[in-house]
């Protein structure tokens, strides 16, 4: 376990191999260094791991807990670079609101650009459109656990899809600056991929959160154990 300067908090590495670790981001942790607010992930997992090298793959946001990858050399990271962009590695996330959605699963997709200070929002035009897959389950009280599957990498992509729908996460200053949380309720919840020809799969329950610990969310995501096997529709155009 590792741990950053402030004592209370910790770093989790989920597993080591020769060429990459998973490890598990805490809530509320830039994944770059913020001066003196403190070191991002990158930096602790690197000196307090003492690794020579090591390579991010992927990012996080800051409100966003849960599973990241780093490459522990240049070719490793060019091999999930490559993966990233064959889309062969697949992404899962759970998300909480206490809106509800326009629509309870489906497709969201569209173009994503820059609104106001450091937001961004969905159009309806298709040029290089951010794609999401979703779930979602009523969890009482007016709650609802999505757990989503983006098809492509943007910048705040899920934040800004569940928004989108009329959904936004509960405790993101950015898209619901009204929703007041112990954290934001967006997790990376699992992966799955195959690098070099063995086959990695991990998940990961969301362990801080009052709302994702209460026994129906929790007994939710306990329900969606391999992600991978729910009913996604293909994303390939019949021709």
């Amino acid at each position: 376990m590792l741990k950053t300067s402030n004592e209370n908090t910790e770093v989790t590495l989920i597993d080591e191999q020769n060429d990459f670790i998973i490890a598990l981001k805490p809530a509320g942790m830039s994944f770059h260094d913020e001066g003196v607010l403190g070191s991002g992930l990158f930096s602790i997992i690197k000196s307090q791991g003492d690794y020579n090298e090591l390579y991010p793959v992927h990012r996080l946001d800051k409100m966003t807990s849960g599973l990241i990858i780093f490459a522990k050399n240049k070719t490793t990271a060019k091999l999930f670079q490559q993966l990233f962009e064959q889309h062969k590695i697949q992404k899962f996330y759970l998300a909480l609101s206490d809106k509800k959605p326009s629509k309870k699963q489906g497709l969201i997709k569209g173009d994503m650009v820059k609104s106001r200070r450091s937001m961004w929002k969905l159009l309806r035009s298709q040029n290089n459109p951010a794609i999401s897959q979703f779930f979602s389950y009523g969890v009482g009280d007016g709650k609802r656990l999505f757990i989503i599957k983006p098809h492509s990498g943007k910048t705040h992509q899920i934040r800004v899809a569940l928004s989108s729908i009329g959904s936004p996460i509960i405790g993101d200053s950015n898209y619901y600056p009204a929703s007041r949380s112990d954290r934001g309720y967006l997790h990376a919840f699992a992966l799955q991929f195959t690098l070099t020809g063995i086959h990695y799969s991990y998940i990961n329950n969301p362990e801080f959160g009052n709302e994702f610990l209460t026994s129906l969310v929790s007994g939710n995501i306990d329900k969606l154990s391999q992600p991978w096997k729910l009913p996604w529709p293909s994303m390939i155009k019949k021709s």
